[in-house]
């Protein structure tokens, strides 16, 4: 009949609804109709890419406050939850009216030219949340964790000795609850390792080591994408625990878009070209690739992993170091790009003004000057065909749309951004006004903005007035999660209730679909027509592979876990990839090899240099 299935996963949060999975076929209109009819406020999510063969799936969630469970890993059990967690209970989160959102996005007709400015969450004193718009209501509605997910959760954890690494992307009702545990575990026993991470991609295996190490845990759940878990089991390996298993969230592989780019035959021969047309060349591979993609190209050529936080360090000394490099980077093109870009812009190709070579030895690097910098920018040789789904959407209409509505607003962006959204937050960040970087880069920068200003409030007398800093979020949304949470902590650590922070969502009109069921007065469902928020008109709001990870999927890894043999076949299918195991690149053990190059950033992050053997391996090409 022409119906399009998709899988989504609706989210209805009512009271006095008991937790239940029902599983429903439906086609796109009157799976809206039902879902809506069931609560007036409903999330629709993405977990898969796939747009067949699928169903929806209904959960409910009854929204009680319990207190905690009651022992690391006995003493966590002894203390309450309640001042930790539970203080922001009393005041909900998000202003409603009969159940409710109160949102002219989520009320009126729906009408592309309503909705050229962005969602966005104001975050307030006291713990205020104020969503704007029908996505940022999605958003807001997780940030005050279910407190019965949070205390079955909390327990099940520490009877099953399990430590948690979670990504920076992971959705709003998983941090939310992850958050909630780790709030009360720091606040109760500050001095023990914490069973809960949430970090970026290279501090994930970090944090698995010394939960293992100081907390004593036996296994490892790895929150994000496979190539994740694989790292964090490497680095476990490499520590000396090879045997803590560390479990994925799903049985089928969680993918990544720009991960897989590196895994084509394409990536290869421009290695191998690389190697073949330069005397001295270094492979400069973001760590958001996977084991085999590491190995391989080291068999290739002499390689050195990097995360968005080093890679502009990783260039510079490797280049000061090493005359006459040629620098591959791969996979992440726009990166590549925008790295290119950054240099442009100290040569004064952006902005017009160039860098003294005084201002680069102070701001860059101290052994570079403006003739280096030229000669950096020219040996770079960048991938031309790899990008991240999420962040390759921030086009052209969200550019517009941030010049035209924002230009009083901070402006964020991740390295991986396509050019146009990397310009104007490199133009900004030149004049202190935005940051382009990673997730820690831009959470540090909000966080740093937010404290200046309430520290600055704090010394003025009281006039009533607020101070609102606006900050545009170039990158996914689960960011935000983390970002609520620290805003929050600043605010009540300096006492301020006169600076708020806007929190603004860069999603293209199309993100979100009208519904036809006028009865529910919900005429906006964020990701309904454009996959989980995203639009290739552009603007993006969630991973679709990084969204494989929830709740749901996280209790039950927990339930085999503390079902002991009764469940080991079934985790099996939960480990990460082993297509290295046993196997062998030019008489070297695969696996070594993909640990090699992020060895190397180890060795630069510690020793601020490149280490002697990867220097040797370039100079001598062999």
């Amino acid at each position: 009949s022409g119906k399009v299935w998709r899988k989504r996963r609706f989210f209805v949060k009512k009271r006095g609804i008991s937790r239940n999975r029902m599983m429903l076929k439906v086609s796109q209109k009157s799976r809206s109709s039902i879902a809506l009819s069931l609560a007036k406020r409903v999330i629709v999510r993405n977990t898969s890419t796939v747009a067949s063969k699928q169903e929806a799936n209904i959960s409910c969630f009854h929204d009680s406050r319990v207190s905690f469970p009651k022992s690391h890993f006995a003493k966590f059990r002894n203390q309450p939850l309640a001042h930790n967690i539970a203080t922001t209970a009393t005041s909900r989160p998000c202003t409603v009216n009969n159940g409710r959102f109160l949102s002219t996005a989520a009320t009126a007709p729906y009408d592309h030219s309503t909705n050229d400015v962005f969602p966005s969450l104001i975050v307030g004193a006291n713990g205020s949340i104020e969503p704007r718009g029908s996505f940022a209501e999605a958003q807001a509605q997780f940030l005050e964790p279910d407190m019965e997910a949070v205390s079955s959760l909390s327990s099940k954890l520490i009877d099953a000795k399990m430590g948690i690494v979670a990504h920076y992307y992971m959705d709003v009702e998983l941090q939310g609850v992850l958050h909630a545990i780790n709030r009360h575990q720091l606040s109760n026993f500050p001095n023990d390792e914490s069973l809960i991470s949430i970090a970026d991609s290279l501090a994930m295996g970090d944090h698995a080591v010394r939960m293992v190490e100081n907390a004593g845990v036996t296994s490892i759940a790895c929150l994000g994408v496979d190539f994740m878990a694989e790292s964090v089991a490497a680095i476990l390996e490499r520590n000396g625990h090879g045997n803590i298993p560390v479990y994925r969230a799903a049985v089928n592989p969680i993918g990544c878009s720009l991960a897989e780019s590196a895994e084509r035959d394409s990536y290869r021969a421009w290695l191998q070209k690389g190697r073949e047309s330069n005397d001295r060349v270094l492979h400069v591979v973001y760590i958001n690739t996977s084991l085999e993609t590491k190995a391989v190209s080291t068999s290739i050529v002499p390689t050195v992993t990097c995360t968005s936080s080093n890679v502009l360090q990783t260039m510079l000394n490797a280049s000061a170091q090493i005359p006459d490099l040629t620098i591959m980077y791969g996979p992440d093109t726009y990166m590549g790009d925008n790295l290119v870009a950054l240099f442009d812009a100290v040569l004064g190709k952006v902005g017009g003004v160039a860098w003294d070579d005084e201002r680069i030895k102070r701001e860059l690097h101290p052994a570079h000057n403006q003739a280096s910098i030229r000669k950096l920018r020219d040996s770079i040789d960048v991938y031309p065909s790899g990008n991240c789904v999420v962040h390759h959407m921030f086009g052209s209409e969200v550019v517009r749309t941030v010049k035209e509505h924002y230009d009083d607003a901070y402006v964020t962006a991740h390295l991986e951004v396509p050019g146009e959204m990397f310009e104007i937050a490199l133009e900004k960040s030149l004049v202190n006004r935005g940051v382009v970087g990673s997730t820690s880069n831009i959470l540090n920068f909000i966080s740093e903005k937010v404290d200046e200003a309430a520290a600055k409030a704090a010394n003025i007398k009281a006039s009533g007035d607020k101070t609102r800093l606006k900050f545009i979020l170039g990158t996914e949304a689960g960011m935000v999660t983390s970002i609520v949470k620290s805003v929050q902590e600043i605010l009540a650590r300096r006492g301020c209730d006169s600076v708020e922070a806007e929190i603004v969502f860069p999603v293209a009109a199309e993100a979100v679909m009208g519904v036809e069921d006028e009865a529910t007065g919900l005429s906006v469902v964020p990701g309904a027509g454009g996959g989980e928020g995203c639009s290739t008109a552009g603007g993006c709001a969630t991973c679709p592979f990084m969204k494989m990870n929830d709740l749901d999927a996280l209790n039950d890894v927990v339930d085999m876990v503390l079902t002991g043999e009764e469940d080991i076949a079934r985790l099996r299918g939960h480990l990460p990839p082993d297509r290295l195991q046993g196997k062998m690149l030019g008489g070297v053990k695969a696996t070594d090899l993909g640990s090699e190059p992020i060895l190397h950033m180890r060795h630069f992050m510690k020793e601020g240099s490149m280490s002697d053997d990867l220097v040797r391996r370039i100079t001598n090409k062999c």
